[in-house]
């Protein structure tokens, strides 16, 4: 990396009704953006979690292969081991922002969601299965797992888990998300998986509809 991480912090929104946010949601964004693109989710799940407060933290380090934004680690690695290296160093800092943004807003794991894309999604997924309380679940678009072969030895916990791919993705191809939800249902995470068949590396409309749901049902809305 070319710069030193920072401690995580980005912008909020909500809750809608205001008062004292009854569930946390946190949104890592994907490589070469930054909180704000994924917050734009926030207002339209605000409507259906007027009680949710959104949060959606920078990467900690700045983007190495353009001129803005952040990344997790440098989407420049191929060679898998150094990837896994890299989430393996940034995951702490995960961990304390979720810690932090808990402690501050008075509440438990089982009110808390992780929602991510691509890198994010990647870290989300890191970071959950190893948290020592489960969180309420992980709402992931075009990501993919790291690290499967860990799991046995390293998870602490079974979160459900959405998952959400376009099978024209060019950049995670679908077998990402068959792969992780092989390696997820093995070590007995509930996974749920949808297929957007011509859509590529993004989110749609009936992934937002279907995440949307996700969160209703795990946060008993």
């Amino acid at each position: 990396m070319s710069d030193e991480p920072q401690e995580l912090d980005g912008p909020r929104f909500g809750p809608v009704a205001g008062g004292t946010p009854e569930q946390l949601i946190i949104l890592l964004h994907g490589v070469g953006a930054d909180g704000r693109d994924l917050l734009e989710v926030a207002p339209h799940w605000g409507q259906v979690l007027p009680n949710a407060l959104f949060v959606a933290p920078n990467a900690p380090y700045r983007y190495d292969q353009g001129l803005s934004g952040y990344q997790w680690f440098s989407s420049g690695e191929r060679v898998e081991s150094k990837v896994l290296n890299g989430v393996q160093s940034v995951a702490p800092f995960v961990h304390r922002f979720i810690d932090s943004e808990l402690a501050a807003a008075s509440l438990s794991a089982a009110e808390l969601a992780l929602v991510g894309f691509s890198q994010g999604t990647m870290m989300s997924l890191y970071v959950a299965l190893r948290r020592p309380e489960p969180v309420a679940g992980v709402l992931g678009y075009s990501g993919r797992l790291i690290g499967p072969d860990l799991l046995v030895d390293e998870i602490q916990c079974r979160p459900p888990v959405f998952l959400s791919h376009g099978g024209m993705d060019p950049l995670l191809p679908i077998q990402c998300m068959e792969a992780a939800e092989e390696a997820l249902t093995a070590v007995e995470v509930p996974v749920q998986t949808l297929v957007r068949p011509d859509l590529g590396h993004g989110i749609d409309e009936e992934g937002l509809v279907q995440g949307t749901q996700f969160l209703r049902t795990i946060f008993g809305v």
